[in-house]
């Protein structure tokens, strides 16, 4: 091969090519290192790994700039520099099934990293002594929801995201006979009622609580002890005309009743939710220290899965032994209000094995290589020692 496919080769098949996105490698994980301080876990993960380049604003401007690769692309050329090289310098055959089997895994490893980052969601749900819940809530995510609450034994929700609060985007949902169109909207903001507040400015509502409470934008914050509470105020326009402004927040808790159409409805901004196949019953929650001391020692949740049919089954959920259940994932995460309640993180990861099975093949890989080396080592070995004794008379 020759030309510019030749080039285009040798530079993917190049192990200068490995070792300078090695090098990356480790000055990414060490810079994302020190800025996890104030970026915080989540920060870190969107900015350094889950990213193509690093951005940075040019001093005095607000104008960002590429100025270092980010963990999509360093992994992406590394896992196209594995697979090229692999394909171009080692042939099928036994002697290198050791070789094939190790790098196989690797790349399966890549790829498992790579489809976690775009696919992996999670949520927490927090439960009281004998309390039960079929949904589990985000820790960076919002919604608003609107729910029709005329039958009292059923809620009809429509959740719009807040990204498309964001957006200022107008929503239309058949389901409601108006339209929700966003005025106003803080990623992160304060909440304090005006006449606490001297010389406060007028509230961006008309309606409800929200015409009583001033909004005051705050940074946004990445750290991981810390969230950003955001606030929208939203008018909803029916085809007679404007129903009023009605602010909505996560701060503000309990939703926002107003009538319209000979129907009873509620409006609020929640933590997005993701609604559960079944169930779960906190039976009881339990937090060991060892004796002596306030050093914890372990935490377990006893739950009670209710499925749809009224079957239900018993778990002991514990650190290091999650329940698996319906493609989610349940962590033991922390507990709250004095041992009261738990925190369980509920995790979806279609991509979940690939890891176990990448380590896995990685490890049979280097045994198998390292036996056939020792089996080929031993054959010297005795073919060595058996030489003197054929040549004595």
């Amino acid at each position: 091969m020759s030309g510019a496919l030749g080039l285009i080769r040798d530079f993917f098949v190049s192990l200068k090519l490995t070792v300078a996105l090695l090098a990356l490698g480790i000055v990414l994980i060490f810079w994302a290192t020190l800025a996890q301080t104030d970026l915080g876990v989540w920060g870190v993960h969107e900015k350094f790994f889950h990213s193509i380049l690093i951005f940075a604003a040019i001093p005095g401007t607000a104008l960002q700039v590429p100025i270092f690769p980010g963990g999509y692309l360093i992994g992406g050329f590394l896992l196209v520099n594995l697979v090229a090289a692999h394909l171009s310098r080692f042939r099928l055959g036994w002697k290198k099934a050791g070789i094939w089997l190790t790098h196989t895994g690797l790349i399966l490893l890549l790829l498992g990293e790579l489809l976690s980052g775009l696919w992996q969601e999670d949520f927490d749900t927090s439960l009281d002594g004998g309390q039960t819940k079929n949904y589990a809530e985000s820790e960076r995510y919002n919604e608003v929801a609107i729910t029709d609450a005329t039958d009292p034994k059923f809620d009809d929700v429509v959740a719009i995201p807040e990204s498309v609060i964001a957006a200022n985007e107008a929503v239309q949902h058949p389901r409601l006979p108006f339209r929700v169109v966003p005025r106003l909207y803080y990623p992160n903001a304060s909440l304090e009622m005006r006449r606490d507040a001297a010389g406060a400015p007028p509230s961006p509502a008309t309606q409800g609580m929200g015409s009583q409470i001033s909004v005051t934008p705050l940074a946004i914050t990445s750290k991981e002890e810390e969230r950003n509470i955001p606030a929208a105020s939203l008018e909803l326009i029916a085809p007679e005309g404007s129903l009023g402004t009605w602010l909505v927040s996560p701060d503000l808790g309990m939703p926002q009743h107003f009538s319209y159409g000979g129907r009873d409805w509620k409006i609020s901004m929640r933590f997005q939710r993701r609604y559960l196949p079944f169930s779960l019953t906190l039976l009881k929650f339990s937090h060991d220290i060892y004796p002596g001391t306030d050093i914890p020692k372990n935490f377990s949740s006893k739950v009670r899965v209710n499925a749809a049919d009224g079957s239900g089954r018993e778990v002991l959920i514990y650190m290091n032994n999650p329940m698996r259940s319906a493609g989610l994932t349940f962590y033991q995460k922390s507990f709250a209000n004095e041992d009261r309640t738990t925190v369980l993180q509920v995790v979806r990861n279609p991509s979940w094995l690939m890891p176990y099975i990448a380590c896995t093949m990685m490890a049979l890989g280097l045994v198998l290589q390292f036996g056939q080396h020792l089996a080929a080592f031993g054959r010297r070995r005795r073919g060595a020692a058996a030489a003197p004794a054929e040549a004595r008379p």
